[in-house]
């Protein structure tokens, strides 16, 4: 009784956060059941995890650059256009993979940084400064394509990394071995941060939850990644646009929480003034936000050309209003200050499984678009509605 009670305070206290999973998994299980088990099939889980990757990367740096109270809505074209400078580079400069990328991360870098310069220096509102660049940039792609309409792409390396998998040591029953070792080396290492986080707080005399709610949380969890593990090491096993987004979310989760830049990001966006006088450098904060935005538009761009061989005129078009919807139905406040990139994730993969479990039960277009708006409001009015009891 003590252990339900524990847990119903818990997930009370702490709804933002895990509002977001207990949504995912009511989806999940619906859609599952509606369709006969064929939304969790082996096939859809891959193809639904590999359409949100441009996305999801898009949504780990549109959930920072919302946490210090702005926006960007030049992502989208920016990384339809990098997508198709790529494509560029590959085909008509001959230029090898291994250079094209860093060239084109490089450029999102510099795009982003240059959105932080005329948001930090020059104090234009960051809606106005990206929405020109979003005009700018879609000028821009329709410049580089008018000529052939759509680039295609015949880098074998290239296109894998949108339509590729890992290579499988050898299969076992029908399921990839090398999948399902990386499967068993994230819940090892997410048990190891776990107890580590643990220790530190207790070091430092933080509150702890009890020793049967943490090893309930990291029972569940791990049964969560070794289930999907199991799911994708029985049809091709992990792809590399989910070991990409598992490293962007790695890398992120870990500078936004165990870093002095992270917390510093989250200063500002609680409050800038307060932030600035106790000796935080806000425009250097900002010019980091938008250059990491950048950089995370060129890899979407990247991520989108690979999948679909090809650059075309239409690429970018709405990517930024999908990731701003992932950042907020993944928990960000439109107030700034919160949000995780765990979240951003989560919300990301929330909207894909909308729309595939819609498809599958062949929903029309028109009311999906109905649909995913009223879970962006849904998503937006929770958080203002928890905001107000907190305050």
């Amino acid at each position: 009784m003590e252990f339900i009670n524990e847990a119903r305070t818990l997930v009370k206290e702490n709804i933002r956060d895990y509002g977001m999973y207990i949504a995912l998994f009511v989806i999940m299980l619906t859609f599952s059941i509606m369709t006969d088990g064929l939304f969790m099939s082996s096939r859809n889980i891959s193809n639904l995890l590999d359409s949100t990757g441009y996305i999801a990367v898009l949504a780990v740096g549109m959930t920072l650059v919302i946490v210090i109270r702005h926006i960007d809505l030049s992502v989208g074209f920016a990384a339809g256009f990098l997508g198709a400078i790529a494509a560029i580079l590959l085909t008509k400069m001959g230029l090898p993979v291994y250079v094209t990328i860093p060239v084109i991360l490089l450029l999102g870098i510099v795009i982003g940084l240059f959105n932080g310069l005329l948001i930090a220096k020059y104090a234009i509102p960051s809606f106005v400064a990206t929405l020109a660049g979003m005009l700018i940039f879609r000028g821009a792609l329709l410049q580089v394509t008018e000529k052939t309409g759509t680039i295609i792409i015949k880098d074998d390396a290239f296109n894998a990394i949108g339509n590729g998998f890992i290579p499988s040591l050898m299969i076992v029953n029908g399921l990839h071995l090398l999948s399902l070792i990386l499967g068993l080396l994230s819940i090892l290492f997410y048990i190891y941060s776990e107890i580590s986080t643990r220790r530190n707080k207790i070091k430092y005399q933080f509150d702890v939850v009890s020793k049967g709610i943490f090893t309930f949380k990291l029972i569940f969890v791990s049964a969560i990644i070794a289930y999907v593990t199991w799911i994708l090491a029985g049809y091709n096993g992990f792809s590399w646009t989910v070991v990409i987004m598992l490293i962007v979310v790695v890398a992120y989760h870990f500078l936004t929480t165990k870093t002095v830049l992270g917390r510093h990001i989250y200063a500002v966006g609680s409050n800038p003034e307060a932030a600035h006088l106790s000796g935080i450098n806000v425009n250097k904060i900002t010019y980091m936000v938008f250059g990491s935005m950048g950089m995370l538009a060129a890899l979407s761009g990247i991520l989108f050309t690979s999948r679909l061989q090809s650059a075309t005129t239409t690429a970018g078009t709405l990517f930024e209003l999908d990731a701003i919807a992932a950042a907020y139905v993944g928990g960000v406040s439109s107030a700034g200050g919160v949000g995780k990139v765990t979240g951003a994730i989560i919300g990301a993969i929330v909207m894909a499984s909308l729309s595939s479990g819609m498809n599958l039960l062949g929903v029309g277009v028109s009311m999906q678009y109905m649909i995913r708006g009223g879970v962006l409001v849904a998503a937006v009015l929770f958080d203002v509605m928890t905001r107000k009891k907190r305050g």
